[in-house]
């Protein structure tokens, strides 16, 4: 993004700010309000299938809004369209058994940070990548911690997460 004015990074950062957060935190409240959900927490997984399925179309959009913006580079649509591909993935396996969002969340962070690495050899990723896998381990201990999922359920979502990171980066590039 450096070399887009400083105004229109700005807005980028903003519309997806909005589209990735906003919308879909006032959809779950909607949600909440209206007697679909009981809390965020979603504990019961036959509650998480309408919040992931709507997240998950404000993740699409939002990579198809990057798609269309000539000035910005691939990448930013490809790691969009990862994570909403993650999410529908997480809608999916949710539709049948309580896997860790959380865990698919980090695992797909995981991977494209691995992929990132690879694309920039120099070592410039090597910081980010170490943080990342501290921060994994800290995000699936607490979900254990928390006793919230069964470590198979923390397992699955991290290599599901992390193995569409890996095979999505190593299809585009």
């Amino acid at each position: 993004m450096f070399p887009l004015p400083l105004q229109v990074r700005w807005a980028v950062l903003v519309m997806i700010f909005f589209t990735t957060f906003i919308i879909p935190a006032l959809g779950a409240y909607a949600m909440i309000r209206a007697g679909q959900v009981d809390s965020f927490e979603m504990e019961r997984r036959e509650q998480r299938s309408l919040p992931l399925l709507f997240t998950g179309l404000c993740y699409t959009t939002t990579a198809y809004l990057l798609y269309r913006e000539p000035a910005l580079d691939q990448l930013f649509y490809f790691i969009m369209g990862v994570i909403a591909v993650s999410v529908f993935l997480t809608f999916l396996i949710s539709l049948f058994w309580k896997v860790s969002a959380h865990s698919v969340g980090v695992g797909g962070s995981l991977g494209i940070l691995f992929m990132l690495h690879r694309l920039v050899p120099d070592g410039l990723m090597l910081l980010p990548l170490l943080f990342a896998i501290l921060l994994t381990g800290a995000v699936l201990s607490a979900r254990l911690a928390l006793h919230a999922h069964t470590p198979a359920q923390v397992y699955a979502g991290f290599g599901s997460g992390f193995l569409l990171a890996l095979v999505a980066g190593a299809i585009a590039f």
